[in-house]
């Protein structure tokens, strides 16, 4: 950690390393999480703003010194898993911390004056003094350029207004702390006094600045993040209804723009699978611009008709959406229509790993696809009609990911809702039980031993996936590997990429390749 008190006054900095910091970021974009930056007394906001700009933080919380504040670092540290409470007492926690990291360190504490001696004694010649350090201003903020800018990016700034001594005393000292550790607030709340009151009692008095930060930015060498380019949705219509998709339903009942559905006589669209009754007296013209009525031979609608409605009407809809600085991404989920072999979910065993299995996609086509008959085709990362440049060099940007020294880069998953029995009946009832799927891709997030190794991923182990409430669901074919199957599956995604994406193929996907291979073999 690293701890930095201004001009005057002790600095204390531990492990914290030079970064190569670029001004990403303006201080007018950063949001305030928690507090007024206009209530701050103007020379704290001043000090606020330039370490926020400085430091290039995600976000402002302005501490107020609440129950339900301390509470809610508290828990946030133990989701974290940096606490963990202690049943035996009242309201008690341990953290553990590395064993260098558990009390100052005297050579790396300085005090920063413009004369040496007013800091610490003058010594003879040769002698090493242990009665301080000594730093000039200028010394000192060259330290501060080097190591503090873009220290807390992907964090937390945490604004806390302290007082040493009983606030409103006379002889009590007030200083504003700004720190991206939470255990750091948990810890001031109960080494000083805390919150509002300072400020009120601070006014436009005189304030120690208290500078610190864990020096460890996530963004760029930390959590990936990403935007939603598309403003609405794109939706196949046939299928949906507000038994399979309620909220595709809600979304749609305004702003609208439907092609080739069907349409009622009373102004309103149709399409199979609605999932709605005509009222008495309705007629529907076909998306062909025919008189169409239930039990017709030809559709009402085209198999691919579609709906266009704003992505903001959608009911349950994030409300971080549109955040410029885009959201963080825990997993990456890939999905593919095949109707058998490929199971309803599995795991990438690692990120490079993750990679492969996307270059290696292949899905059933579409009604949206110009072939016809319902092939297999390869369908890389399920974005095929849409790469903008060489797809070898797509690949090598995933790739290059891993080269970020500290991304914590997100689990790869994928997802097959497709299967089908030889009957032709699906395995899986899809639509809303996906969530199933997805509660057990969470617990895997979250470090629940719920997963077996099979070849060609991490399957739930059995009872792992919560199908309670489900009937006649043969887990033995949702997560069967058959051998012959996917010998052939190997063979024709070697000869896909060799051929298609020949000398810009990187190794690594290529020895990805090998790796199933031989675990084939030794199945």
């Amino acid at each position: 950690m690293a701890a930095m008190y201004l001009p005057g006054l002790r600095l204390s900095w531990h492990g914290l390393k030079p970064w190569c910091w670029s001004p990403c970021r303006s201080i007018q974009t950063l949001r305030v999480l928690s507090g007024d930056m206009g209530q701050l007394p103007a020379a704290v906001r001043d000090f606020v703003e330039r370490s926020a700009h400085l430091c290039q933080p995600e976000g402002i919380h302005i501490c107020d010194g609440t129950e339900a504040e301390n509470t809610a670092i508290l828990a946030l540290l133990e989701k974290q898993g940096l606490i963990r409470k202690l049943p035996k007492y009242k309201n008690c926690w341990l953290t553990r911390t590395d064993p260098k990291d558990v009390a100052r360190v005297e050579s790396k504490t300085v005090i920063v004056t413009p004369l040496q001696r007013d800091a610490v004694p003058l010594l003879a010649g040769g002698v090493r003094g242990q009665l301080g350090n000594w730093m000039s201003p200028d010394e000192f903020q060259r330290a501060v350029d080097e190591r503090f800018p873009g220290c807390m990016q992907g964090r937390i700034m945490y604004v806390l207004p302290f007082s040493m001594g009983p606030v409103g005393s006379p002889l009590a000292r007030i200083g504003i702390q700004l720190t991206d550790s939470a255990y750091v607030v948990a810890s001031m709340r109960i080494m000083t006094r805390l919150g509002t009151p300072v400020l009120q009692a601070l006014g436009d008095g005189k304030f120690i600045k208290c500078l610190h930060s864990v020096g460890q930015p996530l963004t760029g060498h930390g959590q990936l993040r990403a935007i939603n380019p598309e403003n609405g949705f794109f939706g196949v219509a046939p299928g949906t209804s507000t038994t399979t998709n309620p909220n595709a339903m809600a979304t749609i009942q305004s702003n609208t723009l439907f092609t080739n559905v069907a349409e009622t006589s009373d102004g309103g669209v149709y399409w199979e699978g609605i999932d709605q009754p005509l009222p008495p007296g309705v007629t529907v013209t076909s998306w062909l611009g025919k008189p169409w009525k239930p039990g017709d031979k030809e559709l009402c609608a085209h198999p691919n008709s579609r709906f266009c409605a704003p992505a903001r009407q959608c009911p349950i809809m994030d409300p971080a959406w549109e955040a410029p600085e885009g959201v963080p991404i825990d997993a990456i989920i890939f999905g593919g229509r095949r109707p058998k072999g490929v199971p309803l979910v599995f795991e990438a065993f690692s990120w490079r790993h993750g990679v492969f299995i996307g270059s290696a996609m292949s899905s059933e086509s579409t009604a949206a696809a110009e072939h016809k008959g319902k092939i297999i085709m390869h369908d890389p990362f399920a974005m095929r009609p849409f790469f903008g440049y060489n797809f070898g060099h797509y690949l090598k940007h995933w790739l290059s990911m891993e080269e970020h020294k500290g991304a914590r880069l997100p689990r790869i998953f994928h997802v097959n809702w497709f299967l089908r029995d030889e009957a032709g009946r699906f395995l899986w009832p899809g639509f809303g039980e996906n969530v199933r799927v997805l509660d057990w891709i969470c617990r895997r997030l979250e470090g629940e031993d719920c997963a077996q190794e099979t070849p060609i991923g991490l399957v739930p182990k059995e009872g792992a996936l919560d199908l309670s409430g489900l009937r006649a669901i043969d887990t033995s074919q949702l997560f069967s590997i058959p051998k012959d199957f996917w010998e052939k599956e190997v063979c024709d995604i070697r000869s896909y990429l060799t051929e298609q994406v020949n000398q810009d193929l990187p190794t690594e996907v290529l020895a990805e390749l090998e790796a199933l291979e031989g675990r084939l073999q030794r199945m």
